[in-house]
């Protein structure tokens, strides 16, 4: 399990573009960030789109806050969530909602990788709004699965090549890649999010889960589905 370190924003020159990096490795530092810029009025958090699984009206709401960087959470989504997927999501009994958590700037990058292309908010077409999520997932798949290789460059412009190449790879164009890698506003969005909803549920590692309002910590699938059990209605 990977404890939550905090750290600062800024802007630095990877890849041969300005990527938003927070700097450092202090959670507080990012805190003080987030919570400075929302105060301030100058982040707009409507802007980064929940991105979630199954049926909106399910009788159990999971949230995951996980990060790209962490192995634990990339074992989670390459076993755990499968089977997950198959019994409980797609069948209706499980609306599952994933929160990105960035250790350092490679987690941040590879969240907005993801959302590349994704509606700037929940008020999108509904089509549209579907068909992110979808490619947002498959491109979380493809960043765990890719985990050992993506991050293991010598520098942070290797890194953040690495990712644009899976972002080529899900159909992604250059242009479209840069584009979203230089988005400092959403990059700031996405960093306050993260805290507030950190602080809100007491988050301090990773990956967490919260089902239902109650927080648990990694699972193995049968533990995972016995807590599922527990919270649905009986049949």
């Amino acid at each position: 399990m990977n404890k939550i370190l905090p750290f600062a924003a800024a802007l630095v020159l990877a890849a041969g573009a300005t990527v938003f990096w927070p700097t450092g490795n202090s959670s507080s530092e990012l805190t003080a960030f987030g919570a400075a810029q929302a105060q301030e009025g100058e982040v707009d958090t409507s802007i980064v789109t929940e991105m979630a699984l199954g049926d909106p009206d399910a009788p159990v709401t999971v949230i995951e806050y996980a990060s790209a960087t962490c192995p634990h959470c990339k074992n989670f989504h390459l076993t755990v969530l499968d089977q997950l997927k198959e019994n409980y999501i797609d069948t209706g009994k499980v609306r599952f909602i994933y929160r990105e958590v960035y250790f350092d700037r490679f987690g941040l990058w590879a969240g907005m990788l993801a959302r590349c292309g994704a509606p700037r908010g929940a008020d999108a077409d509904p089509a549209q709004l579907e068909a992110s999520q979808k490619r947002y997932f498959a491109i979380m798949d493809m960043v765990f699965e890719q985990q050992s290789d993506w991050l293991n460059a010598d520098t942070p412009a290797g890194i953040a090549d690495n990712l644009s190449k899976i972002g080529r790879t899900a159909g992604l164009s250059a242009d479209m890649v840069d584009e979203c890698l230089q988005d400092a506003e959403m990059a700031q969005a996405m960093v306050t999010l993260y805290e507030q909803n950190r602080e809100a549920d007491d988050i301090s590692s990773t990956p967490s889960f919260i089902i239902d309002g109650q927080k648990y910590s990694n699972m193995n699938y049968d533990d995972f589905a016995a807590a599922l059990d527990e919270k649905l209605p009986a049949e």
